[in-house]
């Protein structure tokens, strides 16, 4: 069997679990060992001196692989209570048919119900945290709408639950990851400590009893409440048995250690015998201490009381449970059976009567209250199933379900990356018709996002590995499209040719735009309607030429009477009488003419290049079926998978927990794979 590693990182110790879990349900533990904190490096449940808190998770481990002979590597892990948050949702899922429930729609129903519980959430924080998923517990599942003990193997067309969800500052989760992988070790599974103490103390056959929980450690007491078969709520206060230690420093001038240890002997010794700072040496009854802490314990009963009440609905439970240190020392159970209105032994310790599923291989181990809450880290990796694996997203932790092939795609979806942001993006494109055909004019590209995966370079395809850290820079978008005439093929390349006086011209074709004649540098616009005209007038063919024609003369078109208005076609003649030339051809700037005519006398003008503008990218339709029905890609000279979805209509974001199925031609097709004329393409979730 495959051991688990449990840690409970606590205000005051850190204990470390090894063990397995048997056939017949028993959880053996092959390892166990406590460590105290050398000095106060957490408060309340949080961590403040890291590296030391990570130095202590060092030597548990270490202890533990002495132990064992064998290395540990990864560990499952509790956060403490602290600013917790909680959140109550109801979440269902419908079947296209009746369907039998499986393990992996369960699991689809608990990741909908995070990721309403996380909205919740957003919408209503009223502080400066930013709060992270630890855990959730199923209150009710439905069946068609009726409620349910248990929905897996039954068929059904609809399936829900009612979830509480838990959340806690990602400061605090993140000081936990720090500390664990300073100390080398990966984490296999967090959940919290309420949650974890809970499975053990109260078994689900108790839960149909309205039980209160109370786990009270050293920074915080963590609370929970079962009602009908549930976990109906949970909560916690930041006063614990430090609150008790810090009286007993201070009323005997010792250190806290000293305190803690003079605390915890209190509950079992009748005289304590202790040294203070000055190094006198004192043996005090216990009785003292009890006197001494007195106030204090009745000032955290009577919150843990009120927040019990709080949790179940303003009223008092019918037993209450206590696990713990902090819980034992004297007076606790008494004073917090009278808070409650209880008689006395409806609120009790829980130890060794409910680790009687658990066996000890050191025989030195004695089952305590102080164990169930490290034993219940250990049992919650089974209830989990390490089914998620969490890793971090710009900077923000997500739990995704595991199903062997994540991608960095995967967690892209989950955090809701707009799709559009990982692939390069062109500019505003110019759509217009020349000479009744439809044209495009592409913007420029932009960018491909930046994808590293730990610090190295990765694409969207790389596989995902537990407590990854991925970073996307946004792709980018390129510049619009910018296209004048000049640029147009039929601009540079269609010519009219006529003859004048006997010689032959070639002329460009002048060029309209809704109507309007443009010149070459004219910057087309989205919708412009573009016309290559087929004459000219003669007044036109003159300017182009630059001569200035002798209207007193007979000007002749096809040898008939014509005037400067006269429209001339393609070879069509001209004969006329110039005056001279204008200064346009004197400075040789304008449009190169193949033998051009010259008047009488004029020397021959010089042949001149025409700038021609870069060519339009070339661009080509590419033909494919998209689940049966025809696509056609446009506007790029070639295509990859992800461009189908400029075409087609399909929610990225709509998972919910399933893998999606990515074919061409029968065949698992990546994001980035090249398409064409005539692919296949299957695109859908794969239903759990």
């Amino acid at each position: 069997m495959d051991n688990v590693f449990g840690l409970d990182i606590g205000t005051r110790n850190v204990v470390g679990t090894v063990g397995y879990r048997t056939e017949d349900g028993e959880f053996l533990v092959k390892a166990q060992y406590m460590k105290q904190h050398e000095t106060r490096a957490m408060l309340d449940g949080q961590i403040h001196d890291i590296g030391r808190v990570a130095r202590t998770i060092s030597a548990v481990k270490a202890q533990l692989e002495s132990q064992l002979d064998e290395p540990l590597e990864d560990v499952c892990i509790a956060a403490a209570g602290r600013v917790l948050k909680t959140v109550t949702v109801h979440v269902e899922y419908e079947y296209a048919q009746e369907t039998m429930v499986t393990a992996d729609d369960l699991h689809t129903l608990d990741l909908l119900g995070i990721e309403k519980a996380q909205n919740i959430l957003k919408e209503k924080n009223d502080t400066r945290y930013k709060f992270y998923c630890v855990g959730y517990s199923v209150v009710k599942y439905f069946l068609n709408e009726e409620l349910f003990i248990s929905i897996e193997g039954h068929k059904a067309e609809k399936i829900g639950e009612d979830l509480i969800v838990t959340f806690l500052p990602e400061d605090v989760v993140d000081g936990l990851y720090t500390a664990v992988g300073q100390a080398g070790l990966t984490v296999a599974n967090m959940t919290l400590e309420p949650i974890a103490a809970i499975n053990v103390a109260i078994p689900e056959n108790f839960r149909m009893l309205n039980i209160a929980l109370v786990d009270v450690g050293a920074g915080t007491s963590d609370i929970s409440v079962t009602s009908d078969g549930s976990i109906i709520a949970y909560g916690m206060i930041p006063d614990a048995g430090d609150e008790l230690t810090e009286l007993i420093v201070q009323h005997y001038l010792v250190d806290f250690q000293n305190a803690e240890a003079m605390k915890l002997a209190s509950t079992t010794d009748e005289k304590i015998t202790y040294e203070d700072i000055m190094s006198i040496s004192h043996t005090i009854p216990a009785t003292e201490i009890w006197d001494l802490i007195t106030p204090t314990v009745d000032k955290i009963t009577t919150e843990v009381s009120a927040k019990i009440k709080e949790l179940n609905g303003d009223k008092t439970v019918s037993a209450c449970f206590v696990v713990g240190g902090g819980g034992k020392v004297h007076g606790f159970t008494e004073m917090l059976a009278e808070k409650l209105e209880l008689p006395q032994e409806r609120v009790a310790l829980r130890g060794e009567e409910v680790l009687k599923q658990v066996v000890f291989e050191q025989e030195e181990i004695r089952k305590d209250p102080l164990l169930v809450t490290p034993i219940g880290i250990c049992l919650n990796f089974y209830e989990q199933k390490n089914n998620f694996i969490m890793v971090k997203f710009n900077g923000e932790r997500i739990k995704l379900y595991d199903n062997n092939r994540l991608t960095i795609m995967d967690a892209a979806l989950q955090a809701g990356f707009p799709n559009d942001s990982l692939f390069p993006k062109r500019g505003l494109p110019i759509n217009f018709t020349v000479n009744g055909a439809a044209r495009i004019a592409r913007g420029e590209a932009g960018e491909p996002a930046v994808v590293t995966l730990n610090g190295e370079q990765a694409s969207i395809n790389t596989p995902l590995t537990p407590n990854c850290e991925i970073t996307i820079e946004p792709s980018t978008a390129g510049d619009n499209a910018v296209y004048s005439i000049e640029q147009l093929p039929e601009y540079r390349e269609s010519t009219i040719s006529f003859i004048i006086n006997g010689q032959k011209v070639v002329c460009p074709k002048f060029v309209e735009v809704n109507g309007s004649l443009e010149p070459g540098s004219y910057e087309i616009q989205e919708g412009d309607v573009v016309e290559t005209r087929n004459f000219y007038t003669v007044g036109q063919v003159a300017e182009f030429m630059d001569v200035d024609v002798d209207e007193d003369q007979e000007i002749l078109v096809n040898n008939r009477p014509a005037g400067l208005d006269t429209l001339v076609y393609e070879n069509f003649s001209i004969d006329w009488t110039t005056e001279g030339f204008g200064v346009a051809q004197e400075s040789n700037n304008r449009y190169n003419a193949t033998e051009d005519a010259q008047p009488d006398g004029a020397e021959p003008e010089e042949k001149k290049e025409v700038q021609i503008p870069p060519v339009q990218e070339e661009t080509r339709i590419c033909t494919v079926t998209v689940n049966g029905e025809r696509v056609d890609l446009i506007g790029k000279n070639s295509y990859i998978f992800v461009d189908i979805f400029d075409r087609i209509t399909f929610d990225l974001n709509a998972g919910r927990g399933r893998a999606i199925v990515t074919l061409v031609n029968g065949k698992n097709a990546e994001f980035s794979q090249q398409l064409y004329d005539g692919d296949r393409i299957e695109l859908y979730w794969k239903e759990n």
